[in-house]
């Protein structure tokens, strides 16, 4: 069974693939927002956004979910954050996820997230 790698980092950043896809298995790399002057609903539409172009290239959508974690910098955000995410995500399909508090890796990045889909 092949391997087919989306989009591969180049420079000095960490060396990684964006999105994997296995068999009907895909799998989307940690994302972050690219306007990092947004507040974590901007953000957070913005990662949800690459989410369904990724899963869209790798032949799926988010109806095929099975996995999602998410990280954030603050939980004073979170109701911001998860608002966004309860109006995307397909409501008859929810994935597992986990949401946790963590440092990112600059302070202009508010929310980070990953997720697993099928095809």
């Amino acid at each position: 069974m092949s391997v087919t790698r989306i989009e591969k980092t180049t420079g000095s950043g960490p060396k990684m693939s964006r999105c994997v896809v296995k068999g009907d298995m895909v799998y989307v790399a940690g994302l972050t927002a690219t306007d990092r002057s947004a507040d974590v609903a901007g953000q957070t539409q913005q990662i949800l956004d690459k989410i369904d172009g990724y899963l869209a290239e790798a032949g799926t959508d988010k109806s095929k979910l099975l996995q999602a974690n998410l990280w954030i910098t603050n939980m004073d955000n979170f109701a911001a954050m998860n608002a966004v995410w309860n109006a995307w995500v397909d409501p008859e399909n929810p994935p597992v996820r986990a949401c946790v508090r963590a440092d990112l890796a600059v302070p202009e990045l508010l929310v980070e997230i990953m997720v697993t889909a099928y095809k």
